[in-house]
């Protein structure tokens, strides 16, 4: 990273880390008297439409979207491959309100654990998967009645650029259950903000946003069955945008 670029990004966190604790503050003594959907706009949308801003400001880093028609009127699951910190920033602030598994821990940070305590967040214990795995299912269909989008990350914590993580059922599980589909999204956000360290290149994040995914049934075979065909059609998606290499072809279809 050249001395330029090192300069621009001890700036940008200062200036991310700043925002971040003026907003959470004020956000603890005027959020809690507004309306959900409002306090979402206060809280999050605003301060995540300022972390893009200066993501593209300070680092050069824009985003251009493809498949938003594919976008559902009703609210549903949202189920994203996980790379970096990018994507929370930009699916808090493109789908609105939105709730996300997050570790429970967080909400005990001050200021900033109190003011996403109010964004009705999908708190678990990571020490207690099959009691993670109950609340993000009664918690998310909650939230789903409630016409709240859920983002789940099914590979479970950020996967480094050009690698995939195995897609849990925890997202195809609430989507079939609550009789809901699936909008998958894909993109490419780890190879200029990677997972580790601090430096970041500029460039243009790709976000590819498929066609809503409905199960093919009900009950596990069914939860299954969506989950591959989201995983699958992750996999290809990353591979068109050169997130993954491409696929190898097998030694039957090269003879052929």
């Amino acid at each position: 990273m050249s001395t330029l670029q090192a300069i621009r990004t001890f700036l940008f966190y200062l200036l991310l880390g700043t925002s971040a604790l003026l907003w959470c503050s004020l956000s603890f003594f005027i959020a809690p008297f507004l309306s959900f959907p409002a306090r979402y706009r206060f809280i999050n949308v605003y301060w995540c439409r300022f972390a893009l801003l200066l993501t593209r400001v300070m680092l050069d880093i824009k985003v251009e979207v493809t498949g938003a028609e594919n976008i559902p009127e009703r609210r549903c699951v949202i189920v994203s491959n996980h790379q970096s910190t990018w994507e929370t920033f930009f699916l808090s602030a493109y789908f609105q309100p939105l709730s996300q598994v997050l570790k429970r821990e967080l909400l005990y940070v001050p200021f900033f654990g109190w003011a996403m305590a109010m964004l009705r967040p999908i708190a678990i214990d990571r020490d207690n998967p099959k009691g993670a795995l109950k609340q993000v299912a009664s918690k998310g269909d909650q939230l789903l009645k409630d016409n709240v989008w859920v983002l789940i990350f099914p590979e479970g914590t950020r996967v480094p650029f050009g690698q995939i993580g195995k897609f849990t059922r925890s997202g195809s599980a609430l989507a079939v259950n609550a009789e809901l589909p699936v909008l998958p999204i894909a993109h490419n956000a780890g190879k200029y903000w990677p997972k580790e360290g601090w430096a970041k290149r500029s460039g243009t994040i790709q976000v590819v946003i498929g066609a809503p995914m409905y199960a093919e049934g009900t009950g596990p075979r069914a939860i299954a069955e969506l989950n591959d065909r989201v995983a699958a059609w992750n996999e290809q998606t990353q591979r068109e945008l050169g997130s993954l290499p491409p696929k190898p072809v097998a030694d039957d279809q090269i003879a052929s």
